[in-house]
């Protein structure tokens, strides 16, 4: 194999990692978001377990990359590549962590009823993973026309996030009972909001990765 076709393969085999953690992250954050609607501590807890093969995986690519540099020694578009794919895999085992952060925050509430409706907490969830899906989606595809849905994306969580926020404040005011589980709620929701943002951050890396300059999407 010529060195070229070794590097594209190698370019190939980078982006095949990073839809492999894209994919672990994708199902950790169904699986938090179901394990706190049904209460299910034992989902909650094996999806926790299951994080450190994220992060594993996210060093295995830092260091895969960071060996195409030291070896090839691209430049140009090869180059922002392989930076890319180091910033997006850095995204991808933060919003893993979020992940995580929603499932012990649904083992802390345990078996208890939901003393509000959580109906926008899902909606901000659906949209949060929505985001993550088309973020990595953009990446395979190099369309920063699907990134740029995003930002918009991330406009609709912020506004969930606002009235999932008052209504949990009017709800600690009015019964200090809830004010435990309304905390864990308020943080679920700030780690959806969060993993929103992170998911805005993808489609930044895509559009740095097309363009060659750096874009803020996410204000």
């Amino acid at each position: 194999m010529i060195v070229r076709e070794k590097f594209q393969y190698d370019l190939h085999t980078l982006r095949q990692k990073l839809l492999k953690i894209g994919h672990l992250t994708e199902t950790a954050l169904r699986e938090a978001l179901e394990a706190l609607q049904t209460k299910n501590v034992d989902q909650a807890l094996a999806m926790i377990e299951r994080d450190s093969d994220i992060d594993v995986l996210e060093e295995e690519i830092n260091d895969f990359a960071i060996l195409l540099i030291a070896k090839q020694q691209p430049v140009a578009i090869d180059l922002r590549r392989i930076i890319v794919a180091i910033k997006i895999a850095t995204d991808i085992e933060r919003i893993a962590d979020f992940a995580v952060n929603i499932a012990k925050a649904s083992i802390r509430i345990g078996d208890q009823p939901f003393l509000i409706n959580v109906e926008k907490l899902v909606r901000m969830h659906h949209i949060a993973l929505e985001m993550v899906s088309l973020g990595l989606k953009s990446y395979y595809e190099e369309d920063v026309a699907l990134a740029r849905q995003l930002a918009e994306m991330d406009d609709e969580v912020d506004h969930l996030y606002g009235q999932m926020m008052k209504e949990l404040l009017q709800m600690t005011q009015t019964s200090k009972e809830a004010l435990s589980q309304m905390t864990q709620l308020s943080l679920v929701a700030r780690y959806i909001e969060r993993i929103a943002d992170h998911a805005t951050n993808l489609a930044e890396h895509v559009f740095y990765l097309v363009k060659g300059r750096h874009y803020t999407l996410n204000d």
